[in-house]
Protein backbone atom coordinates (compact mmCIF):
# COMPACT_ATOMS: atom_id res chain seq x y z
CA UNK A 1 0.00 0.00 0.00
CA UNK A 2 2.81 2.43 0.90
CA UNK A 3 4.70 1.46 -2.26
CA UNK A 4 1.69 2.29 -4.43
CA UNK A 5 1.29 5.65 -2.72
CA UNK A 6 4.91 6.63 -3.34
CA UNK A 7 4.78 5.43 -6.94
CA UNK A 8 1.54 7.31 -7.62
CA UNK A 9 3.29 10.49 -6.51
CA UNK A 10 6.62 9.85 -8.26
CA UNK A 11 6.10 7.26 -11.04
CA UNK A 12 2.39 7.13 -11.88
CA UNK A 13 2.93 5.24 -15.16
CA UNK A 14 4.60 2.32 -13.40
CA UNK A 15 2.17 2.52 -10.48
CA UNK A 16 -0.89 1.99 -12.66
CA UNK A 17 0.60 -1.06 -14.37
CA UNK A 18 1.44 -2.61 -10.98
CA UNK A 19 -1.98 -1.77 -9.52
CA UNK A 20 -3.86 -3.37 -12.44
CA UNK A 21 -1.70 -6.51 -12.19
CA UNK A 22 -2.34 -6.84 -8.46
CA UNK A 23 -6.07 -6.26 -8.86
CA UNK A 24 -6.24 -9.10 -11.39
CA UNK A 25 -4.39 -11.48 -9.08
CA UNK A 26 -6.04 -10.39 -5.83
CA UNK A 27 -9.48 -8.75 -6.19
CA UNK A 28 -10.26 -6.01 -3.65
CA UNK A 29 -6.55 -5.33 -3.17
CA UNK A 30 -7.53 -1.65 -3.07
CA UNK A 31 -9.60 -1.95 0.12
CA UNK A 32 -6.81 -1.28 2.68
CA UNK A 33 -5.74 1.77 0.67
CA UNK A 34 -9.28 3.10 0.50
CA UNK A 35 -10.39 2.35 4.05
CA UNK A 36 -7.23 3.62 5.73
CA UNK A 37 -6.41 6.70 3.67
CA UNK A 38 -10.02 7.84 3.79
CA UNK A 39 -9.55 8.11 7.55
CA UNK A 40 -6.90 10.81 7.15
CA UNK A 41 -9.17 13.75 6.21
CA UNK A 42 -11.80 12.62 8.73
CA UNK A 43 -9.33 12.47 11.62
CA UNK A 44 -7.72 15.77 10.65
CA UNK A 45 -11.13 17.40 10.40
CA UNK A 46 -12.05 16.19 13.88
CA UNK A 47 -8.84 17.58 15.37
CA UNK A 48 -9.06 20.85 13.49
CA UNK A 49 -12.73 21.43 14.31
CA UNK A 50 -12.34 20.74 18.03
CA UNK A 51 -8.90 22.19 18.75
CA UNK A 52 -8.04 24.80 16.16
CA UNK A 53 -11.42 25.98 14.94
CA UNK A 54 -12.45 27.85 11.84
CA UNK A 55 -11.51 31.48 11.44
CA UNK A 56 -14.74 33.09 10.23
CA UNK A 57 -13.63 36.65 10.95
CA UNK A 58 -10.41 38.45 11.70
CA UNK A 59 -10.92 38.36 15.44
CA UNK A 60 -12.46 34.99 16.27
CA UNK A 61 -12.37 31.25 15.80
CA UNK A 62 -15.41 29.00 15.87
CA UNK A 63 -15.02 25.44 17.13
CA UNK A 64 -17.39 22.48 17.26
CA UNK A 65 -18.31 20.40 20.27
CA UNK A 66 -16.71 16.98 20.41
CA UNK A 67 -20.00 15.26 19.58
CA UNK A 68 -20.66 17.52 16.56
CA UNK A 69 -17.11 17.16 15.28
CA UNK A 70 -17.37 13.39 15.57
CA UNK A 71 -20.63 13.41 13.63
CA UNK A 72 -19.06 15.54 10.91
CA UNK A 73 -15.97 13.33 10.70
CA UNK A 74 -18.01 10.14 10.43
CA UNK A 75 -20.23 11.80 7.82
CA UNK A 76 -17.17 12.81 5.79
CA UNK A 77 -15.74 9.28 6.01
CA UNK A 78 -18.98 7.65 4.83
CA UNK A 79 -19.51 10.27 2.11
CA UNK A 80 -15.99 9.67 0.79
CA UNK A 81 -16.49 5.91 0.70
CA UNK A 82 -19.84 6.31 -1.02
CA UNK A 83 -18.45 8.78 -3.55
CA UNK A 84 -15.56 6.44 -4.40
CA UNK A 85 -17.91 3.49 -4.82
CA UNK A 86 -20.24 5.56 -6.99
CA UNK A 87 -17.34 6.64 -9.20
CA UNK A 88 -16.35 3.01 -9.59
CA UNK A 89 -19.87 2.17 -10.71
CA UNK A 90 -19.77 4.94 -13.32
CA UNK A 91 -16.31 3.91 -14.54
CA UNK A 92 -17.59 0.36 -15.00
CA UNK A 93 -20.76 1.52 -16.73
CA UNK A 94 -18.92 3.78 -19.16
CA UNK A 95 -16.32 1.12 -19.97
CA UNK A 96 -18.78 -0.62 -22.30
CA UNK A 97 -18.70 2.34 -24.67
CA UNK A 98 -14.91 2.16 -24.99
CA UNK A 99 -14.47 -1.61 -25.42
CA UNK A 100 -12.95 -2.13 -21.99
CA UNK A 101 -14.05 -5.02 -19.79
CA UNK A 102 -12.94 -4.30 -16.22
CA UNK A 103 -14.70 -5.77 -13.22
CA UNK A 104 -16.59 -3.55 -10.80
CA UNK A 105 -13.93 -4.12 -8.14
CA UNK A 106 -11.21 -3.03 -10.54
CA UNK A 107 -13.15 0.14 -11.32
CA UNK A 108 -13.69 0.96 -7.64
CA UNK A 109 -9.98 0.34 -7.08
CA UNK A 110 -9.11 2.70 -9.91
CA UNK A 111 -11.37 5.37 -8.41
CA UNK A 112 -9.82 4.86 -4.97
CA UNK A 113 -6.24 5.27 -6.19
CA UNK A 114 -7.16 8.22 -8.40
CA UNK A 115 -8.67 9.97 -5.36
CA UNK A 116 -5.41 9.64 -3.39
CA UNK A 117 -4.51 13.36 -3.76
CA UNK A 118 -7.83 14.26 -2.12
CA UNK A 119 -7.09 11.94 0.81
CA UNK A 120 -3.67 13.54 1.32
CA UNK A 121 -5.15 17.01 0.99
CA UNK A 122 -7.16 16.26 4.13
CA UNK A 123 -4.09 17.17 6.16
CA UNK A 124 -4.99 20.85 5.80
CA UNK A 125 -8.06 20.23 7.95
CA UNK A 126 -5.71 20.26 10.95
CA UNK A 127 -5.62 24.02 10.52
CA UNK A 128 -8.98 24.96 8.97
CA UNK A 129 -8.61 28.03 6.80
CA UNK A 130 -10.79 28.97 3.85
CA UNK A 131 -8.02 30.07 1.50
CA UNK A 132 -5.67 27.26 2.42
CA UNK A 133 -8.47 24.72 1.91
CA UNK A 134 -9.41 26.21 -1.46
CA UNK A 135 -5.81 26.24 -2.77
CA UNK A 136 -5.16 22.71 -1.53
CA UNK A 137 -8.38 21.44 -3.09
CA UNK A 138 -7.39 22.96 -6.44
CA UNK A 139 -3.95 21.35 -6.29
CA UNK A 140 -5.42 17.98 -5.32
CA UNK A 141 -7.93 18.22 -8.15
CA UNK A 142 -5.17 19.01 -10.64
CA UNK A 143 -3.05 16.02 -9.63
CA UNK A 144 -6.04 13.68 -9.43
CA UNK A 145 -6.93 14.77 -12.98
CA UNK A 146 -3.37 14.02 -14.05
CA UNK A 147 -3.55 10.55 -12.49
CA UNK A 148 -6.85 9.96 -14.26
CA UNK A 149 -5.66 10.92 -17.74
CA UNK A 150 -2.34 9.13 -17.38
CA UNK A 151 -3.70 6.09 -15.60
CA UNK A 152 -7.01 5.19 -17.24
CA UNK A 153 -5.59 4.11 -20.62
CA UNK A 154 -2.90 2.04 -18.90
CA UNK A 155 -5.21 0.57 -16.27
CA UNK A 156 -7.87 -0.35 -18.86
CA UNK A 157 -5.23 -1.36 -21.45
CA UNK A 158 -6.60 0.93 -24.11
CA UNK A 159 -4.84 2.92 -26.79
CA UNK A 160 -4.87 6.71 -26.63
CA UNK A 161 -7.69 7.02 -29.17
CA UNK A 162 -10.07 5.28 -26.78
CA UNK A 163 -8.36 6.00 -23.48
CA UNK A 164 -8.41 9.80 -23.61
CA UNK A 165 -12.14 10.20 -24.46
CA UNK A 166 -12.88 7.62 -21.76
CA UNK A 167 -10.81 9.59 -19.24
CA UNK A 168 -12.49 12.85 -20.27
CA UNK A 169 -15.92 11.27 -19.72
CA UNK A 170 -14.87 9.97 -16.30
CA UNK A 171 -13.49 13.41 -15.42
CA UNK A 172 -16.83 15.07 -16.21
CA UNK A 173 -18.80 12.51 -14.21
CA UNK A 174 -16.29 12.75 -11.38
CA UNK A 175 -16.80 16.50 -11.10
CA UNK A 176 -20.55 15.97 -10.92
CA UNK A 177 -20.20 13.24 -8.27
CA UNK A 178 -17.83 15.39 -6.19
CA UNK A 179 -20.19 18.36 -6.17
CA UNK A 180 -23.26 16.19 -5.53
CA UNK A 181 -21.69 14.32 -2.61
CA UNK A 182 -20.38 17.52 -1.02
CA UNK A 183 -23.69 19.33 -1.35
CA UNK A 184 -25.58 16.31 0.00
CA UNK A 185 -23.21 16.09 2.94
CA UNK A 186 -23.63 19.79 3.75
CA UNK A 187 -27.42 19.59 3.56
CA UNK A 188 -27.48 16.53 5.80
CA UNK A 189 -25.08 18.17 8.24
CA UNK A 190 -27.08 21.37 8.67
CA UNK A 191 -30.63 20.01 8.40
CA UNK A 192 -30.50 16.72 10.28
CA UNK A 193 -27.48 16.67 12.59
CA UNK A 194 -27.85 20.17 14.09
CA UNK A 195 -24.19 21.09 14.70
CA UNK A 196 -23.29 22.54 18.08
CA UNK A 197 -20.90 25.48 17.92
CA UNK A 198 -18.80 26.52 20.89
CA UNK A 199 -18.37 30.12 21.96
CA UNK A 200 -15.96 31.93 19.63
CA UNK A 201 -12.52 32.46 21.06
CA UNK A 202 -10.32 35.44 20.30
CA UNK A 203 -7.40 34.89 17.97
CA UNK A 204 -3.97 35.27 19.57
Amino acid sequence: MKAHLIKLLTQPDDAWVAIRSEEEQHPRQYLPHLLLWTLLPSLCLFIGATWTGWSLADSERVRLSTASALQLSVLLYLATLFGTWLMGVFVRWMSRSFEARPTLNQCIGFAAYTATPYFLAGLVALYPNRWLAAITLLLASAYASYLLFVGLPKFMRLNQDRGLPYAASVWGVGLLVLVTVLVGMILLWFNLLSPEYLRPQALP
